[in-house]
């Protein structure tokens, strides 16, 4: 009997150490089998994805209900990022976040709408006391939407713990079905010391892989010297979706040996930045993919990194073939292997001399400072992610600072002098990023002393822009010939073609309004309901800045039904 107990109690801390989360505890936000159009830790554009994204079938307004007992414990509005967002703290210690809503239920929203004309501003963020708002598991919170950085209606849902830390849904049975093995779709390889090559190249190479019937992959015999890292792109796909998904986990084996392990199941945010130095940076910039390079760079400070053995990387020096094996795996248990043989070869290859005109060499834990004419560049400590020759130039009034294909760590300054320029307008100035496309878009940008500061998160070319235009303002649902307001809304469209919408002020006979901006469809709405508006003659005014100051102004009467 003793040892029946100690049996059972080693088997249950087995059981705990595999999975430490409850899978009972939660249950799904959304009415379910729920289908998802974003996985965990998928790779994004500047970060891994912190949740699930669950699809509404394309609609706004399913009800969104808590996933267990617990409080609001933060509410947060904003025109970008998560929108309309509720953060519901359990007594589990791990908090639930539901995202892009389009409305809360109705006991939060009107706590909410009371804070928002307190404070007179629509993006707002709210800490309710731990009594104030609470919910059972089950009972709707709010309504599925599009607010925000959203591309289009759906649920962005996450399960963090106690440190803020967001963790996998799928681990405590938040799970969509995925009957599917994840894809390998490239194959690359990576020289990285002065004498590794591969197949006579010492750049990357793309390697051909062929699928086999069991779904698995092998790859052509590869011809080696050296030490060699591989990349791969790849995706999993759920069942009823068409999205290209991301994986669990990945795990290499170099003859047998296990030589690296990543595992998504859970990240800080802090360190979600760091994806650009995970991915091979420049592959994207040129392709839009996104090669997962699998092996630790310098100064990769990823945490998803479980195990690694010579961070990744392989020596080729034996004259025989050997056997380099990468497996993918998703969330559901689906595996897929890849093998690829290598063979020791010599090459009699030269490496290319870089041109290094115009550029000097910046070391990666040392501030620098750089002059380009009219131009300073400040660059701090720990901004790289490792030395670099940089290239940088001012010409024909634009700021050249090296190219697009190498990711920062953190960003850097850039001071623009104004001698020269009309000392009259200085506040119509600005720092501007110009795109792969032509198009110029602001860069946060401040004036002090006849100089303009921005800071950058990219290298790229930058100009000073001149903005004297205003904001235009369009009234939506006026009707021109009785001045009625058409429905329960007053709709406006704003827009600014060069720096861009800072903020807008409304007013109804004297009284501030609250205004809810959708930058991705400029539309600027006020809510009749909200009790501002009389049955009277109303006079409105609207007041629309952009981000140099230039202001426009909109007023007229109007009369609700």
């Amino acid at each position: 009997m003793k040892y029946s107990i100690i049996i059972f109690l080693s088997a249950l801390s087995l059981c705990s150490s595999q999975n430490p989360y409850p899978r009972d505890y939660f249950i799904y936000p959304i009415k379910d089998p729920i289908i998802l159009s974003g996985t965990f830790a998928e790779l994004r554009s500047n970060h891994f994805h912190a949740g699930i994204d669950i699809k509404t079938g394309g609609v706004e307004g399913l009800k969104v209900v808590s996933s267990a007992d617990g409080y609001v414990s933060r509410i947060k509005i904003s025109e970008r990022g998560y929108g309309k967002a509720l953060y519901i703290t359990h007594p589990n210690g791990f908090t639930s976040v539901y995202a892009h809503l389009q409305k809360f239920c109705p006991e939060i929203e009107n706590y909410v709408k009371k804070k928002q004309y307190q404070n007179q501003k629509f993006e707002i963020q709210l800490f309710p006391s731990v009594n104030l708002l609470k919910f059972k598991k089950g009972e709707i919170i709010g309504y599925s939407g599009n607010t925000g950085g959203s591309s289009g209606p759906h649920l962005h849902f996450e399960i963090r713990d106690k440190n803020e830390k967001p963790v996998n849904p799928m681990l405590f049975g938040i799970e969509a079905k995925d009957t599917s093995k994840p894809s390998i779709h490239g194959l690359f390889v990576y020289p990285i010391e002065n004498n590794s090559n591969i197949n006579g190249y010492t750049t990357r190479v793309q390697i051909d892989i062929k699928k086999n019937a069991s779904g698995d992959y092998i790859s052509e015999l590869i011809n080696a010297k050296g030490e060699i890292g591989f990349g791969i792109i790849s995706n999993d796909q759920l069942d009823y979706a068409s999205n290209k998904n991301g994986l669990t986990s990945i795990v290499t084996t170099y003859e047998g040996v296990e030589h690296l392990k990543i595992n998504f199941d859970k990240f800080s945010f802090y360190e979600s930045k760091h994806i650009n130095r995970y991915i091979d940076y420049e592959y994207y910039r040129n392709n839009n993919n996104r090669i997962q390079k699998l092996y630790i760079e310098q100064n990769n400070p990823l945490s998803i990194f479980k195990f690694e053995k010579n961070k990744g990387l392989i020596n080729i020096v034996k004259k025989k073939v050997s056997l380099f094996e990468i497996k993918i795996s998703d969330f559901a248990g689906n595996t897929t292997n890849l093998k690829i043989p290598i063979k020791f070869t010599e090459f009699d290859v030269k490496n290319k001399n870089e041109n290094r005109k115009n550029s000097k060499k910046i070391y990666y834990d040392q501030d620098t400072h750089l002059k380009a004419e009219s131009v300073d560049i400040f660059i701090k400590k720990n901004s790289l992610y490792e030395d670099l020759y940089l290239n940088f130039k001012f010409e024909n009034d634009i700021l050249n600072l090296h190219n697009t294909f190498v990711p920062l760590k953190k960003p850097i300054s850039l001071c623009f002098n104004l001698d020269g320029y009309d000392q009259t307008k200085l506040d119509k100035l600005f720092i501007g990023k110009i795109l792969n496309n032509g198009t110029v878009v602001y860069c946060q940008t401040s004036l002090k002393k006849n100089k303009l500061f921005a800071n950058t998160r990219d290298f790229g070319k930058f100009k000073i822009v001149i903005d004297k235009e205003k904001p235009k303002i369009e009234i939506k649902n006026l009707n021109k010939v009785n001045a009625v307001i058409d429905g329960r809304y007053l709709k406006f469209k704003i827009f600014d073609d060069k720096s861009g919408i800072k903020n807008y002020l409304g007013t109804i006979n004297g009284k501030w309004i609250l205004m809810e901006h959708d930058p991705k469809t400029n539309i600027l709405m006020h809510d009749l309901k909200d009790g501002i508006a009389s049955k009277q003659e109303n006079n409105l005014k609207l007041l629309v800045t952009d981000k140099v100051g230039n202001i426009s102004k909109f007023e007229t009467i109007f009369y609700i039904k």
